[in-house]
């Protein structure tokens, strides 16, 4: 795979333990072979995640068959790294979305009827286990302890979905789950110990100015380094404003700011641009005019082309 091939070649030059990665191969050739189906199901990362420490310890977790919990706030590349941990160790994934009407059937499977009698049709947990795929339990803290006991034997030493009438099924040996949660959300609760006591937690750092800098070149190939340098800044600013509590995380919004440079390609005005991607996903308008604030005092209002040579 290209993009693995790739991917590899970032990491090496990143000072990337080579065993580690060695293993990660190996591990991927080991596996069982994918169907049509479920190689289609291998993501294709928009961008790598930088960070040579996170990249170890991740991959070090994986390779020694614990699971995952991604902690941390916006903008630290959780999903990201989920995407890039799927394409190097080359492992279809199914993805569960939580929120607080999450039930064992939502992730499990349940009864269904196809015309003719009932079946069982299994949910993204059963299928990851079947298959050998990574399960993303995305904001895994927004859903109820209760609904959420059901994983328990599934993440532990046991490995197993036992589902009433009918089979029981032992995880794929390659079946991996990594979470995500961040405390920061409206609706999110604690993780109960029982649950967190089944993952290794990683404590995810916002990203770097240098990474921050490698994502925009990568992603807007042509962007002028003055622009590109005003837009990190611009940033980092926006979120020492949120840490300080002077405006909400909302506005530290790195899909945003990316989703605003893409729209300046097409002639959209820089502030047009950041309001449609920063400003107006806050709704006080208090808070969008301190924005607005911090943006006019570091971005002139230009054609959005002039961002881009």
């Amino acid at each position: 795979m290209k993009v693995k091939e790739n991917l590899i070649q970032l990491l090496q030059k990143d000072g990337v333990d080579s065993d580690l990665l060695n293993k990660a191969q190996a591990y991927a050739s080991d596996a069982s072979v994918l169907t049509q189906e479920l190689v289609a199901r291998i993501p294709t990362p928009e961008c790598p995640y930088y960070g040579r420490e996170i990249w170890e310890a991740t991959v070090a977790a994986l390779l020694s068959g614990r699971n995952l919990l991604l902690s941390g706030p916006k903008a630290t590349g959780k999903n990201i790294l989920c995407e890039n941990l799927a394409a190097l160790f080359e492992r279809p994934v199914w993805d569960v979305s939580f929120h607080v009407g999450m039930d064992a059937a939502s992730m499990i499977g349940a009864d269904s009827f196809d015309g003719s009698r009932v079946v069982f049709k299994p949910g993204p947990v059963y299928l990851a286990g079947k298959y050998g795929g990574f399960a993303v339990l995305d904001e895994i803290n927004m859903a109820k302890n209760e609904a959420l006991a059901v994983l328990h034997s599934v993440l532990d030493h046991r490995r197993v979905i036992d589902v009433p009438g009918y089979e029981r099924l032992q995880l794929h040996p390659a079946t991996r789950f990594i979470a995500t949660m961040n405390y920061g959300y409206e609706g999110t609760r604690e993780l109960n110990e029982a649950l967190a006591s089944r993952f290794l937690v990683i404590a995810m750092p916002i990203i770097s100015e240098e990474n921050l800098c490698r994502v925009l070149e990568g992603r807007f190939l042509t962007i002028r380094k003055s622009w590109r340098d005003q837009f990190v800044k611009l940033f980092y600013e926006l979120n020492d404003k949120a840490e300080h509590a002077e405006i909400s995380e909302r506005a530290v919004d790195l899909r945003g700011l990316q989703d605003a440079i893409g729209l300046m390609q097409f002639g959209i005005s820089i502030r047009t641009a950041l309001d449609m991607g920063i400003v107006n996903k806050c709704f006080d308008p208090h808070e969008q005019q301190l924005i607005r604030d911090v943006i006019t005092a570091r971005i002139p209002d230009r054609d959005g082309r002039e961002v881009f040579d």
